[in-house]
């Protein structure tokens, strides 16, 4: 292979650079670009011989990102945002949008907020594709080195480079299955009895049970669990009760029986964060507008 220098980078082996980061493999790369396997290898090899990195290494079945490539990937985040500014400087038409955003989500949000927002993109930006990533818990990190668009989460970390919007507001509702137990008639029930709850990573209680640990209150929680979505399994057919969000009763959560809280709670707050940089661009302006959009229809 012949030398290459840093002008033969172009916008293309960027975003290949990138998307091998984040899927973690070729194989996930080449899909997510529409290309073949063979072709993101040969373009891996360019890079290589450009940067004088190996950039990748194998790890267990798929390849792990080296030092280097992790700092040029998240320059290379920066320089896609910069260059697709550039081309679409002027008059922002959303059906002329081409490329990929990536929103963070927690599967409560995935559930209620983004499949509309996804028809809506189909419909206005049918170039732009939809890129959805797990965050529970959203950190400066991710907003600030372009790992995602928007962040949609309870919890905007605190930085006075990171905005934030609130999108819509829901309440807490106690889930059961009805074929095995009552509703819960009293507080002193609903806190005798064992539940089954979320809890994010790192260890993060609801909301709930901040405001019940203030009064000197406590769950008992028989099942910990990762997200909302896994806790059906185990509500169903057992006496345990959940405490979610009353929207997911739609959807994650239908089929099982609700009743209120037999105490005050407090509600479950859901805002769009982004970071300051994105925040006069028209084509996000547009995409956080078609978010707000979406969280009236809630």
């Amino acid at each position: 292979m012949r030398d290459f220098d840093w002008l033969d980078i172009d916008a293309r082996l960027l975003r290949l650079l990138v998307a091998v980061v984040d899927a973690g493999g070729i194989t996930g790369a080449a899909q997510e670009l529409g290309v073949t396997q063979s072709a993101v290898s040969h373009q891996l090899e360019k890079l290589r011989a450009i940067t004088q990195d190996p950039l990748f290494v194998k790890s267990g079945r798929g390849v792990a990102p080296t030092a280097r490539a992790q700092a040029l990937a998240a320059q290379a985040r920066e320089l896609l945002r910069q260059l697709q500014d550039f081309a679409q400087t002027g008059a922002f038409v959303p059906a002329h949008w081409r490329g990929c955003v990536t929103i963070a989500a927690g599967d409560f949000q995935r559930e209620v907020l983004l499949p509309a927002l996804a028809r809506t993109l189909r419909a206005q930006a049918p170039g732009l594709a939809l890129r959805i990533i797990a965050s529970n818990v959203p950190s400066l990190e991710m907003l600030r080195d372009g790992a995602c668009d928007i962040a949609i989460s309870p919890r905007p970390p605190d930085g006075s480079d990171i905005m934030q919007k609130r999108l819509f507001s829901d309440s807490y509702s106690v889930y059961y299955d009805a074929a095995a137990r009552a509703a819960p008639a009293s507080l002193e029930e609903y806190l005798g009895v064992d539940h089954a709850t979320v809890v994010y990573e790192p260890y993060r209680a609801l909301a709930i049970d901040r405001t019940l640990e203030a009064q000197g209150l406590h769950r008992r929680f028989a099942v910990m669990v990762p997200g909302f979505a896994a806790l059906p399994a185990f509500v169903r057919g057992s006496p345990l009760l959940a405490t979610a969000p009353q929207l997911l009763h739609r959807s994650l959560l239908r089929g099982l029986a609700t009743c209120a809280v037999p105490t005050p709670t407090p509600a479950v707050q859901m805002y769009m964060i982004w970071h300051r940089r994105h925040q006069e661009a028209p084509p996000h302006r547009w995409l956080r507008q078609c978010l707000e959009a979406a969280a009236q229809l809630l």
